[in-house]
């Protein structure tokens, strides 16, 4: 049996690390990413999504504007409103949001379909570019927006229309005669269906996801079918010379072994994959799941949690070409990875994958948005030289600041949708067996269903700052529960005490299990001290370099405290670490080490020259990553040269 998440109404965090990300959301980053969708943000790139639905829905005349899959910002926004109001009722948001649905359901075709773009631009269109014309990807994000917004309201108006939506896709794809026999070219809907069939009982739309999981790179490649008909009309110039790898479509799902292509696509795929594998039972596809998540984790992601190693098409290359400084890494690629976690995590109960969740979410997730919550990262590299950022070069995707906003903005409100859902993240709930699994260390207090029992728990820690969680668990169970702790992989010395009295810790998949038969209180304590790293020697771009960790964080150097010039660094890793508590970024600690800088010129010898460089000694300073870039524009390094 899976386990599963519990419901946002039912978690309540208050966190001295995430709760300053948290509420950011529905205080700053909803309401500003709102008024962005409007195209009301001084000197932000247009994002005219709201207006193409007031177009499509005739209340407005006009042309369609923006990307072809627009109309995703509005349903991630909508998705992020749907968690946040789970949480914490807001009236004012609630009307905002239903006359955004409202508009969505204006622009709905008799027939169910909703799509901006061949609705407004392209009306005999629709189905005949599954390669680039994401149709099905914006339909999932509906989906997906429509399931959380019934979810945190109980209203069914955006749900009902999207069940007219996935009515209609079921009648128009499959194996059937008559029916196209087509499969997304970004995947999505798959995870949207998935859920919309989980609210609804409706199985036919868990059937839709797996035809589509199923097809996919199976016999002659339908997108190279599709490209080859007279008319067919590209969209994405970049797209020319395609190759099926891109989207997945290269091998059936269950022949798959490496992470290929876009990044974002490819993990939307894998979620799909692992839910249909538990529903179905199909052995096959969960081994496949396992087989891509070992080859993406330990041979193609960095060390912040960061995926796609290539600016070119955002995508996967090869085993260990991880470069720093003109990676993609985008957030929403984390965000796919940390979802995909999640959910082999729930089906094998195995606490490997959440070490990779929370890496994720602490790092690459948690940089893509700036601590006041009005600019963003879409990309987000390891390694950074302002003058180098320039357009026409291989640094051209890369920005050294947060922008207020993007043209194609997928990133921002996927940020959005991710903080307002992290309590998905910090418990797995077994209710037949009566277990529950603490995944993340972040103070809350919930309402946990265990059979017939409503238990009350309250998690209370200052992680990461501070290695030391203490759970109260109340009302208990007459028959008593299981509780399921993490072992980090960076956890030394970790040790448990129930009601003060030690318990033996003998962890099984990276978990602790302690019986508990009444009312008590857990405590747990571990030492994760700050420590240098070295990259497997495979990896090139970090070859005589080393990172610096603690706990889950990854640290960096930046201008801002170390100077220009941060490549003509070399820190000594034999005079350790030193961790110094701090104000900045809202408390934090920083981390101190030694090391020497390369000064002065080639004096008379022009470029190069027989001088060798002089050295001077330095005390470095290195802070988190995912705080990088809030104190304006400057170099940053994550990998540094190791003195020798």
């Amino acid at each position: 049996m899976r386990l599963h998440s519990l419901d946002l109404q039912n978690i309540r965090i208050h966190d001295s690390f995430w709760s300053k990300h948290v509420d950011l959301v529905r205080n700053v980053i909803i309401p500003y990413q709102w008024e962005a969708m409007n195209d009301r943000i001084p000197d932000a790139e247009s994002s005219h999504c709201l207006e193409n639905f007031r177009i499509a829905a005739g209340r407005a005349q006009g042309k369609f504007y923006g990307a072809v899959f627009q109309d995703t910002d509005v349903a991630k926004w909508l998705e992020a409103v749907g968690f946040s109001l789970a949480c914490y009722p807001d009236e004012e948001l609630e009307k905002l949001a239903d006359g955004a649905i409202d508009l969505i359901a204006e622009a709905q075709q008799e027939d169910g379909y909703i799509n901006t773009y061949f609705t407004v631009e392209e009306p005999d269109g629709r189905w005949t570019n599954l390669r680039e014309g994401h149709e099905l990807y914006t339909a999932g994000h509906l989906m997906e927006a429509a399931v959380a917004y019934y979810q945190g309201t109980g209203k069914r108006k955006f749900l009902d229309c999207m069940c007219r939506f996935a009515d209609l896709l079921c009648e128009t794809f499959g194996i059937e005669d008559g029916k196209i026999h087509g499969y997304p070219g970004h995947e999505e809907v798959e995870i949207g269906l998935i859920k919309l069939g989980c609210v609804t009982g409706r199985g036919k739309y868990l059937d839709l996801a797996k035809y589509f999981i199923d097809a996919r790179g199976v016999g002659e490649n339908y997108f190279l079918k599709e490209m080859s008909r007279p008319g067919y009309k590209r969209i994405f110039p970049e797209l020319m010379n395609y190759q099926p790898e891109y989207s997945q479509s290269h091998l059936p799902v269950r022949q798959q072994t490496t992470a290929e292509g876009h990044a974002v696509r490819a993990v939307y795929l894998y979620c799909a994959m692992a839910d249909l594998a538990e529903a179905y039972q199909d052995e096959e596809l969960l081994r496949a799941c396992e087989t891509l998540w070992e080859n993406m984790t330990q041979r193609r992601m960095y060390i912040t949690g960061g995926i796609g190693s290539s600016g070119i098409l955002e995508r996967f290359t090869t085993d260990y070409d991880l470069p720093n400084g003109f990676n993609y890494s985008e957030s929403c690629a984390s965000i796919g990875l940390a979802l995909f976690g999640l959910r082999m995590n729930q089906i094998t109960r195995d606490a490997k994958y959440m070490d990779v969740v929370e890496r994720a979410l602490y790092n690459t997730v948690l940089a893509g948005v700036a601590l006041d919550g009005r600019s963003f990262f879409y990309v987000n590299p390891l390694e950074v030289w302002p003058p180098s950022c320039m357009e026409g070069t291989s640094r051209q995707h890369v920005k050294p600041v947060r922008q207020k906003w993007f043209g194609v903005a997928c990133c921002p409100p996927n940020i959005a949708r991710t903080l307002a859902s992290l309590g998905q993240y910090i418990y797995a709930v077994d209710e037949e067996k009566k277990a529950l699994y603490v995944n993340l260390f972040v103070s809350n207090e919930s309402d946990i269903s265990l059979g017939d029992t409503e238990t009350h728990v309250k998690l209370e820690t200052e992680f990461p700052m501070k290695n030391y969680v203490s759970l109260r668990a109340d009302h208990v169970p007459a028959c008593g529960m299981e509780i399921y702790l993490r072992v980090p992989e960076y956890a030394q010395d970790y040790t448990v005490c129930v009601d003060g009295k030690a318990y033996a810790v003998m962890p099984e998949q990276g978990y602790v299990r302690v019986s508990v038969g009444q009312d008590c209180e857990i405590c747990v304590h571990f030492e994760a001290p700050a420590r240098f790293l070295y990259a497997n020697p495979e990896v090139r771009a970090d070859a005589g370099k080393v990172a610096i960790m603690r706990g889950p964080l990854v640290y960096c150097l930046e201008e801002a405290d170390n100077g220009q010039n941060l490549a003509g660094i070399c820190v000594d890793t034999e005079k350790g670490l030193e961790e110094v508590p701090s104000a900045l970024f809202g408390d934090t600690v920083l981390l101190k080490a030694s090391g020497q800088r390369i000064v002065g010129h080639h004096a008379g010898e022009g470029l190069y020259g027989t001088k060798r460089p002089e050295m001077e000694n330095v005390e470095l300073t290195a802070v988190p990553y995912p705080y990088w870039g809030n104190r304006g524009e400057g170099e940053m390094l994550v990998w540094i040269r190791e003195r020798l």
